[in-house]
């Protein structure tokens, strides 16, 4: 049992080095994403959603970050603007697939 509830949290915590990026232009690929956010730390994962119909972007991405102190890099800039467009950054509020699997179970 306790080790069941210390992988739960292991997995809660993940979540917390998660960046959701909002506002993102349509011409901005997950690359470029990838080099401008590194600049504040180790990117390990960048996701940029497309919808199959439009075949364009949604315009928000999420990021996934080494360690706290490179979020925390990233949320101490005023702004952040690629291609003259400003980026909203916050960290992920929502819930991860796991989490929800979890409680289902």
């Amino acid at each position: 049992m306790a080790a069941a509830r210390a992988v739960r949290a292991a997995r809660r915590a993940r979540w917390v080095f998660d960046i959701f990026v909002a506002d993102v232009p349509w011409t901005v690929s997950s690359k470029e994403l990838k080099e401008y956010f590194s600049q504040f730390g180790a990117v390990q994962r960048c996701q940029l959603p497309f919808d199959k119909d439009t075949g364009f972007h949604k315009r928000y991405c999420l990021i996934k970050f080494s360690s706290p102190e490179d979020v925390q890099n990233i949320l101490q800039k005023d702004s952040h603007v690629l291609e003259g467009s400003k980026l909203s950054v916050k960290l992920q509020q929502g819930r991860r697939y796991n989490q929800q699997k979890e409680e289902k179970d």
